[in-house]
């Protein structure tokens, strides 16, 4: 399994330097844009976690406090 992870993060690695050659200059501005996103997925997925723990606590009749 150790052998699946390191060949995984080979190719990522592969990948992410393929995509730094070929955006060139405009690479900072590419690397702030896929993080960008990359965060407002996470914190939208958050966000729906809690709001679904917020309103199972409510139909639970938990008193929030």
């Amino acid at each position: 399994m150790k052998i699946f992870r390191l060949a995984g993060m080979g190719l990522a690695l592969v990948i992410a330097l393929l995509f730094a050659v070929f955006v060139g200059d405009q690479g900072p501005w590419y690397f702030a844009w896929v993080i960008g996103t990359v965060m407002i997925v996470l914190i939208s997925g958050a966000g729906a976690v809690l709001l679904d723990a917020q309103e199972e606590g409510i139909t639970n009749g938990e008193q929030l406090s």
